[in-house]
């Protein structure tokens, strides 16, 4: 087996599955994957994709090849890898996040799948989410009020919290709505909430410093690309000021944040596969709707917790999907 995980690599891995197990067509397919962080930090969601390949039949090294594109958060470099996975003649782009989608999407008519996307119709990434038309289908985290809820969560591991800090991409056409659901449910929540707009690397040091200075006492991280590819800066400001933070990814949790509660993204990438599938045995891509989340999980990690001096709540111990001690 071989593995190479650096950004704008190919994965080549043969697998000992069945031959039985194998697609039939003797085709060998490339798979470009446009994504927001390297392999190397997307290797839980990399192998649910995989997995899902394979029980489908597709073998890396045999009749699939990986080509993973990178952008490292930083967006302007979508449509540029976008057009290299062209070139390589891709049968199939599975990307990450609307941006990624709507560079792909604009690179050509290669059928393309969302692993994950907030709201690709508000984004203008597809025209509907059950007849998406064009070359665009895969799954959605959109889920109803998911920003308000996890404030609540927040509001109910950390009641002493009286501003928190959110941090949005102002320029994502879907930060319109996660801001209106912010700003109401602090609201009834009693809190104060504190937006600062974080399009890059530098932005989200400055809305870190200035949730500080603003007097944030809790801090609300989405999936946006920059701060996912970030993630450790942000971890490490968190356990620096010892504030109590709500992520939207289980990442975030298994590199010592406190919390997180959302959609499950190795599932998504599981699920992404068999769009893949069904698209290289012939479905068009503006046919299949796109799929909104199933599963949806709350992480706490205990650990973090002690150290910030947290008590948890016992009915949000009952209700954690998975604890990290």
């Amino acid at each position: 087996m071989i593995t190479r995980l650096a950004s704008g690599v190919v994965l080549a891995c043969s697998l000992a599955l069945p031959l039985a197990a194998y697609a039939q067509s003797g085709k060998v397919y490339r798979i470009g994957m446009l994504e927001t962080t390297p392999a190397s930090a997307n290797r839980a969601n990399l192998n649910a994709f995989l997995q899902g390949l394979r029980e489908a039949g597709y073998v890396e090294g045999r009749n699939i090849i990986i080509d993973y594109r990178s952008a490292d958060g930083r967006g302007g470099r979508y449509a540029e890898l976008a057009a290299e996975l062209v070139r390589a003649k891709s049968d199939v782009i599975v990307t990450r996040g609307w941006a990624a989608a709507l560079a792909a999407k604009n690179a050509g008519s290669i059928p393309i799948v969302m692993a994950t996307s907030a709201d690709p119709v508000a984004a203008g990434v597809v025209k509907s989410l059950a007849r998406p038309g064009g070359n665009v289908t895969g799954l959605t985290t959109l889920v109803s009020e998911l920003a308000a809820k996890r404030l609540e969560v927040l509001k109910e591991l950390a009641p002493q919290a009286s501003r928190v800090a959110a941090m949005l991409n102002l320029a994502n056409p879907t930060a319109v709505a996660e801001r209106r659901q912010i700003e109401r449910a602090s609201k009834s929540l009693g809190l104060e909430a504190i937006i600062l707009d974080v399009r890059d690397a530098e932005g989200l040091d400055r809305a870190l410093e200035a949730a500080v200075q603003r007097g944030a006492d809790a801090l609300l991280i989405n999936a946006e690309a920059v701060v996912m590819a970030n993630r450790t800066t942000i971890l490490d400001f968190a356990r620096k000021h010892r504030l109590p933070v709500m992520y939207s990814a289980r990442e975030y949790v298994e590199g010592g944040g406190l919390i997180a509660y959302g959609v499950s993204y190795p599932h998504l990438y599981y699920r992404a596969a068999s769009y893949v599938d069904r698209i290289l045995r012939g479905a068009k891509p503006g046919d299949l709707p796109i799929e909104r989340p199933t599963k949806l999980y709350l992480v706490i990690n205990v650990r973090a917790a002690t150290a910030l001096g947290i008590p948890i709540p016992s009915p949000l111990l009952l209700r954690a999907d998975e604890l990290i001690q």
